[in-house]
């Protein structure tokens, strides 16, 4: 499943990052690798508000498609 089809207050394991490189180096400086928790805040102004190693982050839905999570 995607990031961008979670529902809020989800928590998830990261499985993959997928998309161009550049996307992924960004996803992994922010701690967002395979094998990582991830919960889903909330959804604001199209942007996924995520934690990610008790840090929050704003994600666009480009970034949140790219990220995959388990079921």
């Amino acid at each position: 499943m995607l990031l961008s089809k979670a529902k809020i207050g989800q928590k998830s394991e990261i499985i993959k990052v997928e998309g161009k490189d550049k996307t992924k180096k960004f996803l992994f400086s922010l701690g967002c690798s395979e094998g990582e928790e991830i919960t889903l805040i909330n959804i604001l102004a199209g942007n996924y508000v995520v934690n990610i190693k008790d840090s929050r982050y704003a994600l666009d839905e480009s970034m949140a498609k790219a990220i995959v999570l388990a079921d």
